[in-house]
């Protein structure tokens, strides 16, 4: 079983910058690919990025590309989602998850993994 812990949301201005964490528990990230996914209010939750655990292999939704960044500290079992230039429409709780089972294209997917946080919530005001 993996564990999952989602930290550093909050509320910000549109420009800003927040750095969210995804620390894992109970197992390592190796051989896993991490997702993050966001669900904004009254919406379906929606792909983010996700990264494999050695760090290559990311990908972003159209949405969040050059504005959003996630790397992984294997050391810490924690993964990181960098975002820069935040707008409103960014706002939503986000997600991460885990899957040791699923390959491309399904890490774009939620039914594609087995681990979730609960998510923190990202807010930013115009």
């Amino acid at each position: 079983q993996v564990q999952l812990v989602e930290s550093g949301g909050g509320l910000v201005q549109a420009g800003d910058s927040l750095r969210l964490s995804c620390a894992a528990s109970g197992r390592t990230f190796s051989s896993s690919t991490v997702g993050w996914f966001r669900r904004a209010p009254g919406k379906e939750r929606e792909f983010v990025a996700h990264i494999m655990w050695n760090g290559f292999n990311t990908y972003y939704s159209d949405s969040v590309k050059g504005r959003f960044t996630t790397s992984i500290d294997n050391a810490k079992n924690t993964v990181y989602l960098q975002m820069n230039s935040l707008k409103p429409e960014d706002t939503a709780v986000y997600y991460c998850a885990a899957t040791f089972r699923s390959g491309w294209p399904n890490t774009i997917r939620d039914l594609g993994y087995e681990y979730w946080g609960r998510g923190t919530q990202v807010t930013v005001s115009s």
